[in-house]
């Protein structure tokens, strides 16, 4: 059984995660989300989705790229 680098749960269904030549072992994906997904510039909520970028800083939503006056970002290109 492997061991969840984030809860320390053993688990015999763990998977591996490398991000960034890195290499992390977890028990769920809420584990990994925890762990690993990038937060929200503005509010701090992990970006499990595509978020939004704007010069190296990362976004949920345009609405919380704008409160940092990141500007010309749309949620969707229509």
């Amino acid at each position: 059984m492997a061991k969840c680098d984030t809860c320390g749960n053993e688990y015999d269904k763990a998977f591996t995660l490398t991000r960034e030549g890195k290499t992390y072992t977890f028990d769920s994906f809420e584990c990994a989300i925890h762990a690993v997904a990038p937060r929200c510039g503005h509010c701090e909520t992990p970006i499990i989705g595509h978020g939004v970028e704007k010069e190296a800083r990362m976004f949920c939503c345009a609405r919380c790229a704008e409160h940092e006056q990141a500007k010309g970002l749309r949620d969707r290109i229509g």
